[in-house]
This record gives structure tokens, C-alpha cells and sequence, in this order.
């Protein structure tokens, strides 16, 4: 059997993988609380579902629809990126739908890379991006940053190359739920307008902010989207819509022309009734919104004390957005003589049954990732039981 090098140097999703280990042990009867994947534990709001209900009744969702979605879904979208970034000159020939926002992502390497063109990846970054910019053919260049998290203008220079065409940015970042403010990120638009480097801005989790804390894209800081940006996000982390697998680029329009060819050989077109799902979602009532945002953000303020309160792990500042805590935990695997965290991760699933994502995954050494996308009681029988893990080993 031939498998193309393309596929070989492929690694499977860390956090899908712990996710699936998580469900079989809960299948066997095990009781295990799954930290390890991004997914809100919310249904979909009610009036998002009856919207497909009566989408799929009208006989709206039999056929085929453009590759790139439904006219008055894009309209929605572009209405609402133009509102919230204060952009002026968005239209529907600017939004590209996609397959969950994943496919927005993919779609753009594929549109923009050439084999042997650079990304810079800021550390950590989450574990698909290089993955697609592999299948793109394009290099991932991962860039170390400092104990905030955030890459900065000097940091990019390092990695700086006449190879490097984009540059990655992802605010409220997955895993560490740290968010730029508008000082930063203008720094960083400078830089990459300097370099003629396009950036590709992971907008997804930007309605997930807390504790007073504001959300800022890079695409806000002039009154008409820049060619050189593109936007990512989807419905999946704001409305609670993991399964229904939508989510969109928001770019210059003939960008989104060529990503629209893309999407015409790869997917077709998205799945309509979950595009009418999404336009019911962006149109509809927000009230379900707010309900969950504040709901994450009782659960981080319950569980951040918590968790710095486990011996051996240390998290120093208090993330601001997302549904993430990403402790370093050098400490713990010294305190419990555990060589490497790929082990730690195994043990506490396997003897203290919490299920969490090895922090190498995403680039970086001696952390996990703890996703707080579950309910509040489970999470305080979680952090008790890693606490009791690590007590053991203080004996």
C-alpha cells in the first residue's frame, strides 16, 4: 500500500484523541470527566434549532447551494463583521462559508501557500494550524514568545525569512485564553504592513471575554479591512454549534473568489440546513448568548483559584477569554518524579480519571491544557481529584 508523504508526516489531533480516549472509558463505565476538548457544554439555543426545523419543512435545505453559501447567510455575516469591527466596506463578496471554521482555515492555506512558503506560529497555537499549513505545503515556524504569551513585533523578527508570507494570530488565544489589546496588536500590524506579510486572525473565540476584559481584532484598526487579513471564525464557540459544523472567512474579495473555487471541489457547499441554522443564529434573538458567556465566566472565577492551589501547578496569570487554563507544570512533574507530560496526562486519566490535553501539542513543553467547557460541579470534582493525584506524591 502506497500512503503519500503528505500523509505520513500528518499527526492526528491531540485533542480529539484524548476526547475519544475520554468517551470510550465513559462507554466501559468509568467515570471520567473530560477536560480535554473545546466544546461548549450547551445545546444549541432553541431558536437556532426550530430555524432548521422550519428550513428543512419549507423544503429549503434539498439542494445544492452556491460553494460558497446562501446569498442572505454571507449578507448576515458581512452585516455583522462590518457592525462589530466598525468596517465599512463589507459585502457578501467578502464572506466565504465554510464547513466549521476549521474548513475556513484550510481553505485559506490551501488558497494563499505555495510549497515552501513560511507561516509564523506564535507558541502555543492550537494543533491544527500546523497541520494544515503542512497540507498546504506550506512551513510551519513555530516563534517562541515570553512568560505572557504574546508575540511581539521582536519575537516575529527572529523568524523572520524571505520564505515567510503569514503569520497566524489567534485572540482570545487557544490554550491560554490570553487576549491583545489594541497597543499590541497595532504593533504587530505595523510590523507585518512593514513586511508585507498577510495575517490570518482566528477571530472564534471573540464574544468569550470576561471580567471586564474587551475584545479587539487586528482587522479593527481602520475603518476598511486591509487585503493583507483575513478573518476567521463560525458559530461553533459562541452559539454552541460544534456539530453543525459552521464557520466562515471574511477576506478581500478576491480572496474569497479563489476560496470559493477551493470550496467548490472540496466540499461543494456547506450543508444548507445548517446554514440557515447560522443565519437564525446571527439574525436572531442573543439572549442565549450572554447566558453562557457568563456562565464560562463563573466557571473560570470558581476554578482558577483551585487550580493554582494544586501542588505543582502554576498559572500566574488569569486568562482573560476562551474557555481554557494552561498551567505550566514543571512543578508537578517534579514533585511526582513523572518524566514527561505526555505521562502525567496518561496517569490522571488513567488513576484519577480527569481527562486533560498534553500542552506539547501545542508547541510548548511542561504545560496542559484544561478546557472549562463543562459544568460547574464537574469541574470542582475534577480539580479535586488532580489535587488529590498530586497530594499523593507530598506524602
Amino acid at each position: 500500500m502506497k500512503i503519500s508523504q503528505r500523509a505520513q508526516q500528518l499527526q492526528p489531533s491531540a485533542t480529539m484523541k484524548v476526547s475519544a480516549q475520554a468517551k470510550q472509558m465513559i462507554a466501559d463505565g468509568i467515570d471520567v470527566i473530560n477536560l480535554g476538548i473545546g466544546e461548549p457544554d450547551f445545546e444549541t439555543p432553541k431558536n437556532i434549532e426550530q430555524a432548521a426545523i422550519d428550513a428543512i419543512k419549507s423544503g429549503k435545505t434539498s439542494f445544492y447551494t452556491p460553494a460558497a453559501g446562501i446569498l442572505p447567510l454571507r449578507t448576515a455575516v458581512a452585516d455583522k463583521t462590518a457592525s462589530d469591527y466598525g468596517l465599512t466596506d463589507l459585502s457578501a463578496q467578502n464572506v466565504a462559508i465554510t464547513t466549521g471554521a476549521k474548513m475556513a482555515l484550510y481553505s485559506t492555506f490551501q488558497t494563499i501557500l505555495d510549497p515552501g512558503d513560511e507561516v509564523l506560529l506564535p507558541e502555543p497555537y492550537w494543533v491544527s494550524y500546523a497541520e494544515q499549513i503542512k497540507l498546504a505545503g506550506g512551513v510551519p515556524v513555530s516563534v517562541p514568545v515570553g512568560a505572557s504569551f504574546k508575540v511581539t513585533p521582536a519575537d516575529l523578527a527572529a523568524k523572520l525569512t524571505n520564505k515567510t508570507v503569514a503569520f497566524v494570530l489567534n485572540s482570545p488565544e487557544n490554550p491560554t485564553g490570553v487576549i491583545y489589546d489594541q497597543q499590541e496588536l497595532a504593533a504587530l500590524n505595523d510590523w507585518t504592513k512593514d513586511h508585507d506579510i498577510m495575517v490570518v486572525t482566528d477571530d472564534i473565540y471573540g464574544q468569550l471575554v470576561y471580567n471586564g476584559a474587551s475584545f479587539t481584532s487586528i482587522a479593527q484598526l481602520a475603518d476598511q479591512l486591509d487585503p493583507r487579513i483575513i478573518i476567521i471564525s463560525g458559530g461553533s464557540k459562541t452559539y454552541s454549534m460544534t456539530g453543525w459544523r459552521m464557520g466562515y472567512v471574511v477576506a478581500d474579495e478576491q480572496l474569497i473568489s479563489k476560496i470559493s473555487a477551493f470550496l467548490s471541489h472540496a466540499t461543494g457547499n456547506p450543508t444548507a440546513v445548517s446554514q440557515y441554522a447560522l443565519l437564525e443564529a446571527f439574525t436572531g434573538n442573543q439572549d442565549q448568548v450572554e447566558v453562557m458567556r457568563k456562565a464560562f465566566e463563573d466557571r473560570l472565577n470558581t476554578i482558577y483559584p483551585l487550580l493554582t492551589a494544586i501542588p505543582g501547578f502554576d498559572l500566574q496569570v488569569k486568562p482573560q477569554g476562551a474557555f481554557y487554563l494552561f498551567p505550566d507544570v514543571s512543578g508537578a512533574l517534579k514533585i511526582s518524579d513523572i518524566a514527561t507530560t505526555g505521562e502525567f496526562v496518561s496517569r490522571l486519566l488513567s488513576e484519577a480519571h480527569v481527562a486533560l490535553v498534553d500542552g506539547s501539542a501545542f508547541g510548548v513543553k511542561n504545560h496542559v491544557r484544561i478546557s472549562y467547557a463543562t459544568d460547574l460541579d464537574a469541574l470542582k470534582t475534577a480539580m479535586a481529584r488532580i489535587n488529590q493525584f498530586m497530594v499523593q506524591f507530598k506524602d
